[in-house]
């Protein structure tokens, strides 16, 4: 398959532009920089160790509001100068250096209860105690040697802060581009239902997937934003800016996701008019528009909006209007019917909507340079959640029912295994063994399986490829090079493709360690050895050690996805009886919908690399959560449109009866998940209200029947609820 030239070109410039490749370059800078210079001064040991300082505050660096950063980082640097003290203390004794592992490694592996950042903080003093292992030295070099790290871990603070000074929204803007290059790629997703002969499964699986990478980006660019003071007050056209482009980004995404349909029946009508094509290029067209805007986002320039797009959706018009004309001459070549007709004009209407959407985005562009952007009315504090680092939430999660107290057992235990099978072996680096054991072990059994894999095989070959390095070249400065872009492809690709930052690490190691004179050849197969034991040791540990399994989470996982669509649907079916539409509630429990299908998504993503006897109805989940997807596109739908059209709404107290009938199938599927409550099994089915309405009115057929759909798929719901075994 050949790659085009011009994509990959796309592809390397989006990812030369991305947080991942800045947050490389910083941390490889502020890593090698100490060392590089303290060489000069023939102080290569003493500048190793501030690099190592500076490489556990990077840790914690993680994109975010900056105060967070810097808060997690003097944090960060303050624990890993205690730790390493602790841990030389502890070298003389291998008692007091099991005791001191076990400890530790379940103290901060609890660390988790207060969110990833707090438990990245842990990672990194786990970090300095697992180098620091065997590493015995006199009293004022171990105090000097914790003065270093402290002294790194300063350095590197003072890096990242000054170059937020001078880029204050450099990490934002970066952000909220990557957010929209992943909303393009589900509207690529999105498209291809159109295309004939579509493997809907395999589609929509990729839809999950990329479901779930738009919800996380999306938390993420929500918490950068309206947790920095400076894009809060917007008190500067780039604040402003980027606040109201990640608000109607937010409304864009949920237009795309409002583009739902029964696609098996759209293809049985309409795959010999090729409509359904137009359809699909329209899209990706659009897709390439959105694309543009978060490129342009990243690398500062205007975007353009491609002229095809206007005629495109003119022509798509006229089609259906073809269409339609050859219908009612009710020729015997057509097959397709009223419902079908009027489910196309929904899905050109969409189109149209979002071409005007992200023609809105554009404008933004022109507004910012003109200076005329106006602050933003949304009350960011309704939006976001705060982290609390209460003692109580540390102490409430010690007992067997939390999940992250397992994890911290689990992990601390293997990692006491690990130690003794170091100890008892005098050709393995008990260093190299619990680092495996560490960087694997994850609460879910699924990560921690995944990571082993990309650990193993990203170790294997990027050994291979070390060795081959220091066989063919010779020259020291080449090879410096070499161990540069290895660092940097380590560094970038850490928070976004475990297994090539992997193959990077391996040979930047690799080199490093010959530089230093340590050896080639016997640390490639003594690293090898080690990450097989760790890799093996965190396996096995995850797999019979207080294990958690997806499954057992599962059903409070269905129920809050329920909870949220229910509320959903409340909000939205409440405008069409006469509530008018209130902003900020509805876009709160839009949110929430986004927020609960991506963690139903991504709970049905691990359980599915679970072992087979692990995944309990997995069929069944599969089916609720496609159906929940599909509730939640025809809700968007409905409140898209009475968003728009809310004073031109004509009466539809008639469909109260649908509509009330709809939330308490919701809530008796609740019950059947829960099996908490007797359930009314009479009240679920469906109802059929005859809505007298003026059929010259468009809005008084789309309308009825989007009602009728949801109340439909709320029924399917409730059947597929009562088939699953959790």
């Amino acid at each position: 398959m050949i790659i085009p030239i011009q994509k990959t070109s796309s592809e390397v410039k989006n990812f030369v532009f991305s947080p991942y490749f800045g947050d490389g370059l910083r941390i490889t800078f502020g890593v090698v920089f100490p060392s590089l210079i303290l060489a000069q001064f023939n102080l290569l040991q003493v500048g190793i160790t501030v690099s190592l300082g500076a490489l556990c505050a990077s840790i914690v660096d993680s994109p975010g509001p900056i105060t967070h950063r810097r808060n997690a980082m003097f944090f960060t640097i303050a624990i890993v100068a205690v730790v390493s003290l602790l841990t030389a203390f502890c070298n003389f004794s291998v008692y007091l250096l099991g005791m001191l592992i076990v400890g530790l490694t379940f103290i901060f592996s609890m660390l988790y209860v207060y969110g990833t950042r707090a438990a990245s903080v842990g990672i990194a003093a786990l970090l300095i105690m697992i180098l620091g292992i065997g590493d015995i030295r006199p009293l004022p070099e171990i105090l000097l040697y914790s003065l270093n790290i402290f002294v790194g871990g300063l350095w590197y603070i003072a890096l990242s802060l000054s170059l937020h000074r001078i880029m204050p929204y450099r990490q934002a803007r970066l952000n909220l581009g990557e957010c929209l290059i992943e909303i393009a790629d589900f509207m690529r997703i999105k498209a291809g239902f159109y295309q004939e002969g579509m493997d809907y499964d395999k589609n929509y699986k990729k839809l999950i997937e990329a479901q779930i990478t738009v919800s996380e980006k999306t938390d993420a660019v929500r918490e950068h934003l309206y947790k920095s003071r400076e894009i809060v007050r917007e008190n500067t056209q780039e604040g402003r800016f980027l606040l109201v482009i990640f608000v109607d980004m937010v409304d864009l995404y949920e237009q795309i996701m409002s583009t739902f349909y029964n696609y098996q029946n759209l293809h049985k009508q309409f795959d010999k008019t090729g409509i359904l094509t137009d359809f699909e290029n329209t899209l990706n067209l659009l897709a390439e528009q959105i694309e543009e805007i978060g490129a342009s986002l990243k690398d500062g320039t205007n975007p353009h909006l491609s002229l095809k797009l206007p005629r495109k959706i003119k022509d798509l018009k006229l089609e259906i209007e073809a269409l339609v004309a050859l219908k009612e001459l009710e020729s015997s070549t057509v097959n397709f019917s009223t419902i079908g007709l009027q489910a196309l004009r929904n899905i050109e209407v969409n189109v149209e909507n979002i071409y005007l959407r992200i023609k809105k985005i554009r404008e933004y562009f022109k507004d910012k340079k003109l200076k005329t952007l106006v602050k933003n009315d949304i009350k960011i504090a309704s939006f976001i959640s705060h982290q609390e680092y209460e003692l109580d939430n540390f102490t409430d999660n010690l007992n067997l029912k939390s999940e992250i107290f397992r994890h911290a057992l689990r992990v601390s235990g293997i990692m006491l295994v690990g130690f003794i099978i170091a100890h008892s072996f005098n050709f393995l680096h008990s260093n190299w063994i619990l680092l495996t054991i560490i960087v694997i072990m994850k609460p879910a059994y699924s990560l921690t399986k995944e990571r082993n894999l990309d650990r193993l095989i990203g170790t294997v070959a990027g050994a291979f490829i070390g060795m081959v390095i220091l066989h063919f070249v010779m020259d020291t400065h080449l090879l410096f090079a070499i161990l540069l872009i290895c660092m940097l492809g380590t560094y970038s690709f850490q928070r976004k493709t475990y297994l090539v930052s992997v193959v990077f690490m391996t040979p930047f190691i690799l080199i490093l360690f010959d530089f230093l004179g340590m050896g080639s050849r016997a640390l490639f197969i003594e690293r090898v050895y080690d990450t097989l034991i760790g890799g093996g040791l965190a396996f096995i540990g995850s797999y019979i050690l207080l294990p958690n399994w997806e499954y057992e989470k599962l059903k409070k996982t269905l129920i809050e996805m329920l909870e949220a669509n229910l509320a959903y649907y409340h909000q939205v079916s409440q405008m069409y009886f006469g509530v008018k539409y209130d902003r900020i509630p509805y876009k709160i429990i839009r949110k929430e919908v986004f927020v609960r299908s991506a963690n139903l998504a991504s709970g049905f993503q691990r359980m599915f690399s679970e072992p087979k006897h692990k995944q309990l109805s997995i069929n069944e989940i599969h089916e609720f959560s496609v159906l929940n997807h599909l509730l939640s596109s025809y809700v968007a739908t409905l409140a898209l449109y009475a968003s728009e059209h809310f004073e031109k709404i004509p009466d539809f107290e008639g469909l109260q009866v649908i509509a009330q009938n709809t939330e308490n199938m919701m809530k008796e599927a609740m019950k059947i998940i829960e099996k908490s409550e007797f359930i009314d099994k009479e009240s679920i089915q469906i109802i059929k209200q005859k809505i007298i309405a003026d059929q010259d009115e468009e809005s008084q057929i789309v309308i009825p029947e989007q009602f009728m759909n949801i109340q439909k798929v709320a029924y399917d719901i409730c059947k597929i609820s009562e088939r699953i075994r959790l």
